[in-house]
Order: C-alpha cells, then structure tokens, then sequence
C-alpha cells in the first residue's frame, strides 16, 4: 500500500511518501520539497542489548553526489567517509530524535538518512529530522514523536519558513529547529545580532510550520503505521531498589555538596564500588542495575537540592557564575592567543592568519566554494582525567566546533577590509560544563590578540533548567553534571548588542515560551557580566597584526595582463616569487594578492608587477636594460616584460659605427620614449637625454676640414 500526503509551505509543495521504497526497514518514507528529496528509513533491534546502560542509537545523515548530477573527485569516484556537513546534519537529526525514546527501552536503534536530490535551492538538512521522525512514527518501535524540522530565515523583517539557499544569504538569522505539536525540542542556529525578543518570536514562528508538518506525518501515519512494540521495563529482584537507597542515600547526600568535580566523582565511585561489592552475595550479577538505581537516586538528590534550596553542586546559587580569568599573549610566536578559565572549565584559543591559498574548499550539494574563516575544537582525553585513544575529531567535536565558529563568525572582517585566511583553535585543556561556550570567549580574545579587526567582542554561556513538579528553577553557567541531570541545556553566544549563535536540546516535554524567555534573558544578564571581564583584559582588537604573521597587500590588474604575469609555464610569476619570497595569487578578476611575512619583500613583488602591467607614456623617461643587440640597434626592456628599439642613429648624437662600441648587454641606459607604433612597438632614445657637442649637428667632426 502506498501513501502520499502533502501540504504547502513557503509557497512550495511538501510532500510524504511511504509504501513504496524501502519496504524491508521497519519504517520508512520519502520526503519531498521543492525537487529535493530526502529518505529516511530506521530499524530497531527485537531484543535489547544486554550489560548496555545507554541507549544505543545511530543516527547517519548522508548526501549522494548524484543528488547534485555530480560524480565525486578522488581516486576511487565515490562518497567516501561523512563530510563535516552531513556529520553535522547527523547530529541534527540525533538531537532531534534522542529525548523522545523510552528510558527503558535499550534496544539499537539505527536511522539512515540519505539525500537523494537536491536543486540546489532548498537544503536537504531540515527535512532529514521530518523523514526520521515519520520513519519511525511509521515503525514498531516505541517513540513519542512525531516531531517536524523547520528552518527559519529573516528577511528584511520577514520571517519565512524553509527559506531558498539565496533567502538565507539575505537573512539576519538562521535557526534550524525540531517540534513536536507541543513543545521545541532542538534548536540551532546563527543570527547578526539579533535581540532575544526577536528570536523567540523566530521559534514561536518556526513552532507553527512544525505543526503544519506533523499534521502530514499524523495524516500518513493513520493509514501506514504499525502497532507499536510493548516496552517492558527490566524487573528489579525485589527489594534491591530498598536496599541501595537505604545504603547510600546519606552517605551520597554529603557527598554531593563537595564542589570540586573530581572529587565529588571519586567519593560516589567509591559509594558505587563498595555497596555493589556489599550486595554481591544477595545479588549476584547485579552490579549493572545497582549502578542504574545509584544514578536515580543521584539525579533526585541533584535536582531536590536545586529545586528546594537553590544550592547547586559547586555551592553556588541558580544565577551565579564561576570566576572568569582570561590572559592573552600567552604564546610567544603564534599570532593571537587566549587561555579563558571559567570555573574547571579552561580552553586555549590560538588565531593564525594565513593567506588565500590557506582557504579551505568546500564541495557541496549546492557547489564548491572557499572558507576564509574556520574554527577547529579539540577535545583531549585528559582534560576530564580519561585515557583515551586519539583517532581524529569526534562528532561532538565537529559540533561544538561549529557552534562556537558560528558564534564569532558575525563579527569577523570580510575579506575586502582584511584579506586574510583566519582560522581559530580551540584546545579545551578542562572541562566541567559547557566548553564550547568557554570556545567562543577564548576564541575571541585570540582574534583581537591577532589584530584581527572584529567589529565587537563575543561571549558564551550555557544555560540549564530544572523542572520538579510546578517549581522550576533556571540555571546559569551550568557544569558538567548538571547538564547530564538537567531538563535542558541551552548555550547562547553574542556581543553586547545580540545574539550571535545558539543551540538548545530539552529533555522534557511542555517547555513554554515564557521559560525559554526567561533563560534567553538570564543569558544576556550573564554574557553582559562575562564581556565586562573579557573587556577588562583586551577591550579592543590590537592595531597591528603579529609581526610573525603576512603582510598581505593586494592589487588589480588588467585581465588581459593576467597571462603577462605569470608568463609561459609560469616563468614570470615563479621569477618573482624567488627574487622577493613573497606568496603571490592571481585571481580571474585580475586581484593580485601578494603576502610575506617581511613587508619589504610584499612592497618589491608589488612593484615589479605594477610595472610589468603598467602601459609605456610617450614622452617619459625610463631606466632599461639592455636585453638584445642587432646590427641596427639595441633592445631596451623599459618594464618587465616591456622592450623598445633604441635605434643606432638614436643612441648618441655621433655616428657609432657598432652598437657595441656604447653598450653591452646587461647595460642599465637612460631613455625616452619617443613613439607607440603600430602593434605596440616601442621607439627609444638616448641622445635627445645627452648634450649636443661639437657643430651640434649630432655628426662625428670631418677629417681634413
């Protein structure tokens, strides 16, 4: 049986449909808007996994080359391993998904996402999280969705829903968002500076297109879904619950109002360890649910000492943010540096600026194009005291690396105020809470230690919640645990006139409008505090770039001199790049950009070729050499790459019976230029530049006279 369902949204036609491919996933559906299409299929293991005390799901987001009418580069011609936008969209999806599972259901659950078209006008992305959610809605397996994902743009005041590629160049935000009828689920997004009214009328409006989407997914699933699988929840030997409380509920009481991390971590491991190895002979093979009934018991204590004494883990209150150190400068021979420590929480942000041919190429769905601005994050095993293997940035990294990218990217300089290639790193040597945020400080200090010229300073903080019954408490600055044991976690980055980036997941159900306005102004309370301090350490960008850092300087030229530069085989341009050590590109346009790290090697490349491009004036003097030597005359290159006839009669007022008797080749001679013939030829002299002697005819004197 087949089902097509559809609805209009932003003037264009959405559409599911399922029964017709994919049939052997447990749930599956195409989803259509425009002419990009996107599948989505998910299959759930029948029985759970054994000894697992996480959910294992598998979210995979990937684009197919031939959605784009591509074939992909390299040696082998075909998708190879995820790129960082499709692990990005994975995680999308993953976020999307996740909170709305059972928490006893442990079951692998794996969704596959795959970008069949795509024209290029609408992104595949968004649509990914609508497809999964119907894929699953469509299964057996347990899931309290459906949710919908919508992305919103603003354009000049307007807010459109599933914007074209070309409606987000134009828009001052860009929010990526899942929902279900009832609340927001995730949220990620970048935006210029936007005020936090703004952006929540955004979600209020990308909250309505959701619930459009989902009425066609609810419209499918009547007719297409399949009951769903009874979750039985794992039994507890009796009385194992009542003897693990009564064991460790004190004991963990105090143990929780220790304020250091690791600490507090090692003192509850060992409450752990001992009552698992107390209980052994009562309940053997039981250590995996004594371990899932410590975390419940720590989770109510957590969240009771939040709720009813507004005390959090580390002691402070729900508004209180760890103390702030920043200190830039603290490499000797990078370009820009800043070590921001906030809490047990510390990242080091370095800034190096490179030159074009440091751009990073981009090969999209919707075409290749070139970043100028990048900024990487790293997460190293010791900076939580684990021992881990390193095999390349993770997709926790990749996210939170582009969270914090998206956050400072509305204040870095476009490429004709400064023509450099940026590219920030951030190493966390720390971490309890909200690193990417403790990026996006460190990240921008180092920029202006760079003397990158960024309009304004940019600052980070993750916000919590913690629902428990009608009270609900906001948190400010959340830590690590906090985080894990919370409802919500919602980072918010910006300048002191809006917000930049953002990104939020919640774990419960039913958040209003009036809590998330609540956290966003709480968020700028808490930025404007942390900016103040920033500023007290680097109120502005320096006004000189590293001197270990190029000095870029570029020019135009004619299009049709481009050739002349780079000469055949590329002699010319290779010449000049030995002879000043300076990096030159030559874009299409006739942009010369030209870079060294010596400046005076960058002004030489300069005028070399300024000259070479330059066009001869009649009448003006210039200093040549002799390249050539006939019969008739000398060839004088007046430029590079320029050469004039300096004519035998022309080159003293006497009669030379020789070129050579005067020049030689590799000779420096002083000329004027006294014609352009036709096809460009140059005319030269000499002697009209020297004084006339004897008769002042310019002839040699006669014998015999």
């Amino acid at each position: 049986m087949r089902s097509i369902k559809e609805t209009e949204l932003n003037g264009k036609k959405f559409s599911i449909e399922t029964g017709h491919v994919a049939r052997q996933a447990h749930g599956s559906c195409w989803v259509r808007f425009g002419d990009t299409v996107v599948m989505a299929t998910v299959v759930g293991a029948k029985e759970a996994s054994e000894e697992v005390d996480f959910f294992p799901l598998t979210v995979d987001y990937r684009e197919k080359a031939y959605a784009a009418g591509k074939i992909p580069g390299g040696f082998f011609k075909r998708e190879g391993r995820p790129s960082e936008n499709e692990v990005l969209c994975s995680r999308l999806i993953d976020r999307s998904i996740r909170p709305l599972f059972p928490d006893e259901f442990t079951n692998e659950v794996q969704v596959m996402v795959s970008a069949l078209s795509a024209d290029k006008e609408n992104d595949p992305d968004v649509h990914g999280i609508t497809g999964a959610s119907m894929a699953l809605v469509l299964s057996d397996i347990p899931w309290a969705g459906p949710v919908a994902g919508v992305r919103v743009a603003r354009v000049k005041g307007k807010l459109i829903a599933n914007p074209t590629h070309a409606e987000i160049e134009q828009s001052d935000l860009d929010i990526v968002m899942a929902a279900s009828e009832d609340s927001i689920v995730m949220v990620e997004g970048e935006a210029k500076e936007i005020s936090e009214a703004d952006m929540v009328a955004a979600l209020g409006f990308g909250h309505e297109a959701a619930r459009q989407l989902i009425a066609v997914q609810k419209a499918v699933a009547a007719e297409m879904a399949k009951p769903k699988r009874e979750v039985v929840p794992l039994a507890l030997p009796a009385g194992l619950e009542a003897r693990v409380t009564a064991m460790v509920k004190d004991a963990m009481r105090q143990h929780l109002r220790e304020p250091e991390k690791q600490k507090r971590h090692d003192a509850l491991k060992q409450l752990r360890d001992t009552t698992s190895e107390a209980l052994q002979a009562d309940f053997p093979e039981s250590a995996p649910l004594i371990s899932g009934i410590f975390y419940k018991i720590e989770k109510q204590l957590v969240r009771d000492m939040i709720a009813s004494q507004n005390r959090r883990l580390d002691g402070r209150g729900p508004q209180d943010i760890r103390d702030i150190t920043c200190q830039v400068a603290v490499l000797p021979r990078v370009h820009g540096a800043c070590l921001f420590t906030r809490g047990q929480t510390q990242a080091l942000a370095v800034t190096t600026l490179g030159t074009k041919i440091d751009e990073q190429k981009m090969d999209e769905l919707e075409g290749e194009f070139y970043k100028s601005y990048m900024l990487h994050y790293n997460f190293p095993p010791f900076s939580v005291g684990e021992i881990r293997p390193l095999r390349g940035p993770g997709r926790r990294e990749v996210g939170h690396g582009n969270l914090a990218e998206r956050a400072l990217k509305a204040v870095i300089p476009n490429d004709g105020v400064f023509p450099y290639t940026v590219r920030v790193v951030s190493d966390i040597l720390e971490s309890n809470g909200s690193s990417s945020m403790a990026s996006v400080c460190a990240g921008s200090l180092s920029l202006m230690d760079a003397g990158v010229p960024v309009k304004d300073a940019v600052a980070g903080i993750a916000m919590g919640l913690i629902k428990e019954g009608d009270k609900t408490v906001v948190l400010t600055d959340i830590l690590g645990d906090e985080d894990h044991l919370g409802d919500m976690d919602f980072k918010v980055a910006g300048t002191s006139k809006g917000v930049t980036a953002f990104q939020m997941d919640i774990k419960i159900e039913g958040l209003s409008q009036e809590i998330m306005a609540e956290a966003l102004e709480r968020a700028r309370v808490a930025r404007l505090h942390i900016l103040n301090i920033m500023n007290q350490t680097l109120d502005k960008s320096r006004p000189e770039i590293s001197k270990y850092a190029p000095r870029i300087v570029s020019i135009k030229i004619p299009v049709d001199s481009i050739g002349l530069v780079i000469g055949p085989g590329g002699k010319s341009i290779r010449e000049i790049i030995e002879r000043t050590g300076a990096t030159i590109d030559i874009d299409d346009d006739g942009t010369v950009t030209m870079a060294a790290v010596d400046p005076e090697a960058v002004h030489m490349a300069k005028d070399i070729i300024q000259g070479m491009v330059a066009e001869p004036e009649v009448g003006k003097i210039y200093k040549g050499v002799v390249k050539g030597i006939k019969e008739f005359g000398a060839f004088v290159e007046i430029m590079p790459g320029r050469e004039g006839l300096l004519h035998i009669s022309e080159i003293e007022h006497r009669r030379l019976n020789r070129v050579e008797d005067v020049l030689r080749m590799g000779d420096e001679v002083t000329v004027k230029l006294l014609e352009i013939a036709e096809g460009g030829k140059l005319k030269l002299s000499r002697k009209v530049l020297l004084p006339h002697s004897g008769s002042g005819s310019g002839a040699p004197p006669r014998r015999g006279h």
